[in-house]
């Protein structure tokens, strides 16, 4: 297959990767008998377990997140004392009854043969090891288990509110990522996920009215149905049997009501979607059309989609990314329908290629992510395309939280903020910003290039803030250790303002300020009454550099970081000029735009460090 061949990076020994980085390997094999009658599952897992670090490994962890919807979880208690709990799961989780929590038993775990013996603390399974996985050697664990699929609260169980039967997300033990850092195994609240890469062959029998879609590829269409299954008689079952290489996570769902539509992209690449009959069926015929359309420009901008499949199902509580499909909730308008698949869609290259660490870097995943929606909504609904700013309401959010004195540096871990609202702004809102921003800085084409470089060099590899900064550095020439230090380690903001305008000798005087603690190169553009603009643009000397700039416009003397004011002069006659704007086209989240703008639109503008001559 075409997809193995472009994925085949992953096969090679590990010292094909950079030097100084390793990263671990899984190889799951899963037959799973699924009782949809009583909502519960027996198991039967084999896991190789590649060591690529120079580690020996004593311990190993699985992560149990069914644990999670059970009254008194750490899960359930987060969102009960949180100021602004998530509305979906709120005090759900503790009004579970016992037939509607969900859990993992393990029934038997051993390694190479051997009897393990494991601890359990709610969402992780601590295991100690008989014996130690050597650096570079393999080990082969076998597990048993029965689950309790939960009433659907979040992203996964039984009988959501759209009536989907099963929404199968983070439903099996799934061994914690080990990487430069060590293990990571914090507790599942319902945030963000960083797992190793492998090959998944995973077998789910189950009722046979239920039609079942998933990650991978199904390998016995002719014994479900071209179609896939549904709509036999409930008392017999059948296997469906999925495979997948080179992903971090593996999703399916089953309903006996599942419509399934079949759409070519291009040579290789089959998109599928899944949803019931009683919804809007012609809003997602119309979802089908728009990303067909959407593909191409998003290849074009973000790289090339490898997987041969990507499935779009109905079910779960929102909308949730998986490697080959997602989970979103199905009665919505074709807009509504077109932007959550998009964003999910979106992820295939921010978290499931590139797949930084969403415990310290949820920007670069939801943020990229909603980044790179913006552009491609905007491309799909936009009759006047491109628009001026398609990030405008994620700088609203994030001055509003600001204003509101909520915010949290991003450096801050997933599950620590102290509200919902701080985490959802830093992470969507302020992580799209970060590339909004970049544009300004390093030029539009050199992020464009940038982040196409960026996915080349680094998807499967689980790169971090370091490796993306690098990436940007090298395409644009530009030192950016400044940007990331204020933007991402600090809550400090951006406010830059036109003081003073006034004319000498002829010309324009134009005084500026930054009022915001966080410096940022300047654009000015200065309008003419005729209609003829005139472009000035400031660096800051931390750059080291300047974005290319047009032809027309003019270079000025950097901005040194500390000087709060800069003035400047043009060879133009305060008469002659209509209007003088900093950022005209909101490249910044500046919290004051208006303060940017002259002539000023208040009547008194205060005046700091400035000579009236």
């Amino acid at each position: 297959m075409k997809y193995i061949k472009a994925l085949m990076i992953l096969l090679v020994p590990v010292m094909s990767l950079a030097q100084d980085r390793w990263q671990q390997r899984v190889e799951y094999k899963m037959e799973i008998d699924m009782d949809a009658a009583s909502n519960r599952f027996t198991g039967d897992q084999t896991l190789k377990y590649y060591n690529n670090s120079p580690d020996t490994l004593t311990r190993v962890y699985f992560h149990l997140y069914y644990n999670a919807f059970q009254p008194g979880s750490m899960m359930d208690v987060r969102s009960r004392t949180l100021p602004d709990p998530d509305r979906r799961v709120k005090d759900r989780i503790y009004k579970l009854e016992e037939n509607e929590i969900g859990y993992h038993k393990i029934e038997s775990l051993k390694q190479n043969g051997k009897k393990l013996s494991y601890t359990i603390d709610g969402t992780v399974m601590i295991v100690d090891l008989k014996k130690p996985i050597l650096p570079r050697s393999t080990a082969e664990f076998s597990m048993k288990f029965e689950s309790q699929v939960p009433l659907q609260i979040r992203r996964t169980g039984r009988d959501n509110a759209e009536g989907v039967r099963l929404s199968m997300a983070q439903w099996f033990p799934k061994i914690a990522e080990y990487d430069r850092a060590g293990w990571h195994t914090h507790p599942y609240i319902a945030r963000e996920f960083y797992s190793p890469w492998g090959d998944y062959d995973v077998k789910i029998t189950i009722d046979s009215a239920y039609n079942i879609g998933a990650t991978g590829v199904l390998q016995n269409t002719s014994e479900v149905g071209k179609g896939y299954g549904a709509g036999r008689p409930t008392a017999e079952k059948m296997t469906y049997h999925f495979k997948a290489e080179n992903v971090h996570d593996f999703v399916w769902a089953a309903d006996p009501d599942y419509q399934h539509d079949v759409v070519d992209m291009k040579e290789g690449l089959q998109f599928h979607y899944f949803y019931q009959g009683d919804t809007l069926v012609q809003e997602w015929k119309d979802l089908q059309v728009y990303m067909k359309k959407a593909l191409p420009f998003i290849e074009e901008n973000f790289g090339e989609y490898p997987y041969p499949v990507y499935s779009v199902i109905q079910g779960g509580d929102g909308g949730m990314e998986y490697p080959m499909a997602t989970l979103i909730t199905g009665h919505r308008s074709a807009r509504s329908l077109v932007g959550v698949t998009v964003h999910e869609m979106m992820h295939s290259w921010y978290q499931m290629m590139l797949a930084t660490n969403e415990s310290y870097y949820s920007w670069m995943d939801e943020g990229f992510t909603t980044y790179a929606s913006n552009l491609v909504m905007d491309y799909l609904f936009n009759e006047k395309y491109p628009a001026i700013n398609p990030h405008g309401a994620n700088m609203r959010g994030y001055r509003r939280l600001v204003e509101a004195g909520k915010e949290e540096p991003l450096t801050t871990h997933s599950d620590f903020f102290s509200t919902n609202w701080a985490y959802g702004t830093a992470a969507y809102s302020k992580g799209a910003i970060t590339l909004r921003q970049l544009e300004y800085v390093v030029g539009s084409e050199n992020l464009r290039a940038g982040l196409l470089q960026y996915y080349k060099e680094w998807r499967f590899k689980h790169p971090d803030m370091l490796d993306f900064q690098k990436i940007i550095e090298k395409q644009s020439g530009i030192e950016l250790d400044w940007y990331f230090d204020f933007w991402v380690k600090t809550t400090k903001s951006i406010d830059y303002a036109i003081t003073q305008v006034y004319a000498s000798a002829g010309k324009t005087n134009i005084h500026l300020q930054r009022i915001g603690e966080m410096p940022m190169p300047v654009d000015v553009k200065v309008t003419m009454l005729d209609g003829t603009e005139q472009w000035y643009h400031i660096a800051l000397g931390l750059m080291r550099g300047a974005k290319p700039i047009a032809k027309n416009a003019e270079q000025l003397t950097n901005w040194p970081w500390v000087y709060p004011y800069y003035t400047f002069s043009i060879d133009l006659p305060l008469a002659q000029i209509k209007s003088i704007q900093i950022d005209p086209d909101e490249f910044t989240a500046d919290m004051n735009p208006e303060n940017n703008a002259y002539p000023f639109k208040s009547s008194t503008v205060e005046l700091k460090g400035v000579i009236q001559e």
